[in-house]
């Protein structure tokens, strides 16, 4: 599917002459205004224009119109794609509406009204979004669909796994090249597809542990198959005391969320939590824990866009389909290298738009490199912005959306990136009672020189491996008292190279639960690296404190594993 959609990509780039000095004699207004947008957003992910510099563009457009697609057939599948006047419709419906629409056929009608429902996912300023495949190329594409079958978009991890294979040969290609990895290579080298069994068996003994402590006879434990329990019927990772009273109170959030697999799984938990705690309806609960609860950030802008739609999805599937908030998910390695001048026209001559958008760029300068390592309370001074984000934000979007933009397509797209780079800004700079993830894992003999510059000075620690960097900055994510609950690689508990770091986790931090994973815990076909699960709290341990621990790196399946996870006895 990559493949052919990256030929028509390249077709359609030809066709708008995106890489000529000029264009094409007989190209329309309307043409040339996308070529423009089209060459704004190639210099925006840093590459120019000439031929050579196109291949970012490229595959960006590419995967635009590839998940556009796929979007529409999952929520036509789970029978959720809706006509703008609300009315469901099927694919088959599609392809009556298509001359309606004024669309080629079905998939591209689908496509359409799949955008609609997701105003917060798909933006409607990118240009790589806005264009159509040649028939040839969208045919391609649509054959290949068509002959998916349902099940693929039933199921619940479907999403995840098409992109990691999506990426394969990007990853390939990389890690074949032996070059030091930075910006846009860190993304498909480190993603890995997180197993359903330790998602569960972390938010389980953690999120769920602390559920059970304050309410021990709610029926919610019982569908926990993960939460494990001491003799005395307590929960064996503890009750988490210093965390909130209520539900409602509880944060979560995976700094680097990739596909949404731990936001998925804590949205469910916290939904049927609030909808016993509070007495909620279900699509109450679903739309209060999208606003309130569940948190993602992302390095990558496509598994940002994937995770937020996974979250909707699964908030449509309680409920039914309805207008949601739009899910608090942020990429924070939004490429902004180049683009000051073109913000600071927006900001005109209002002084503190224009201070906060300075202060914006300086902050993401090197964002495709550190992406959700990036910590404004890292910065001199005192406040991030000289007006808040909440001050600054309609400002920004009044900017965005000015009468200009139609003549300007490069002014929207660079508009809407600082409305973006705002809202990770925003969430890097919050406190979460749980933050929960699986990190990147990339040595530093392998990183790039500034990925590894702000490691070395930022993390000394544990900068050896971009994992740990992770685990400490995932600690500084926490209230007080909040926790950690991670997947990370096992290394760190015995190397040398990491002495200081366990010696300041176990003298400042209390944990709670630590497993041995060890060799062939994922799935995934890959050079195997041992790995475990670690609950920590970000709060200094009693003298007496204990934690538990437990070890199947002796066995030697990765479902067998998860399965002794729902069996063990402590």
């Amino acid at each position: 599917m990559r493949e052919r959609a990256e030929r028509a990509a390249e077709a359609l780039l030809n066709t708008y002459a995106v890489n000529r000095p000029d264009p094409f004699p007989g190209m329309t207004e309307g043409q040339r205004r996308m070529r423009n947008g089209l060459r704004a957003r190639a210099r925006q992910l840093g590459n120019g224009v000439q031929a050579e510099g196109l291949e970012p563009l490229k595959s960006e457009i590419a995967y635009e119109q590839w998940h556009r697609m796929v979007f529409a057939r999952f929520l036509a599948e789970n029978g959720l794609l809706r006509h703008p006047s609300g009315v469901a419709v099927t694919l088959q419906d599609c392809t009556e509406l298509a001359a309606d629409e004024g669309e080629a056929d079905a998939w591209a009608t689908a496509a359409k009204y799949a955008s609609g429902m997701l105003p917060g996912i798909f933006a409607p300023e990118d240009p790589a979004a806005q264009l159509r495949l040649a028939p040839e190329g969208r045919n391609a594409l649509e054959s290949m669909l068509n002959g998916f079958p349902e099940a693929i978009f039933i199921a619940d991890d479907s999403l995840g796994w098409m992109y990691q294979f999506w990426q394969s040969k990007k990853k390939k290609e990389v890690n074949d090249s032996e070059r030091k990895i930075g910006g846009a290579d860190i993304a498909p080298v480190t993603q890995l597809f997180t197993e359903d069994y330790m998602v569960r068996f972390l938010l389980e003994n953690s999120l769920g542990a602390w559920w059970a402590g304050k309410h021990p006879d709610s029926p919610l434990i019982k569908k926990w198959e993960y939460l494990r329990f001491k003799e005395d019927g307590t929960p064996a990772a503890g009750t988490f005391p210093g965390w909130p009273l209520t539900a409602a109170e509880v944060t979560l959030m995976d700094p680097c969320c990739g596909s949404g697999h731990f936001l998925v799984a804590g949205f469910d938990m916290q939904v049927e939590m609030r909808m016993e705690e509070e007495g909620l309806g279900e699509a109450e609960a679903a739309e209060a824990v999208l606003r309130d609860n569940i948190f993602g950030l992302e390095l990558d802008p496509r598994c940002t866009q994937i995770a937020a739609f996974a979250l909707a999805l699964a908030a449509w599937k309680r409920g039914g389909f309805r207008p949601l908030p739009v899910p608090n998910v942020a990429c924070s390695g939004i490429p902004v290298q180049g683009q000051l001048e073109t913000w600071l026209k927006l900001a005109g001559k209002d002084a503190r738009l224009r201070a906060a958008l300075e202060r914006l760029y300086q902050l993401f300068s090197d964002a495709p490199n550190l992406g959700s390592l990036i910590n404004p309370a890292d910065l001199p001074q005192n406040e991030m912005f000289i007006a808040s984000y909440e001050e600054v934000a309609p400002l920004l979007e009044k900017a965005l959306y000015n009468e200009h933009d139609a003549e300007d397509p490069a002014s929207a797209l660079f508009g809407a990136t600082a409305i973006g780079v705002g809202k990770a800004a925003k969430m890097l700079s919050k406190k979460y009672v749980l933050v929960s993830t699986n990190v990147p894992y990339l040595s530093t003999s392998k990183q790039g020189e500034i990925l590894k510059n702000y490691c070395v000075d930022q993390y000394n620690n544990s900068w050896a491996d971009l994992a740990t960097v992770f685990l400490e900055r995932c600690i500084k994510y926490c209230t007080p008292s909040g926790a950690i609950s991670i997947v990370a690689p096992q290394n760190w508990m015995f190397l040398s190279a990491y002495n200081k770091l366990r010696l300041v986790l176990l003298k400042d931090f209390n944990w709670s639960f630590v497993s041995r994973l060890g060799p062939k815990a994922f799935q995934t076909p890959m050079w195997d690296f041992n790995v475990g699960l670690f609950i920590i709290s970000n709060q200094n341990p009693s003298k007496d404190n204990l934690f538990i621990g437990t070890d199947v790196s002796s066995i030697k399946a990765s479902i067998e594993k998860g399965i002794y996870g729902t069996v063990q006895k402590w």
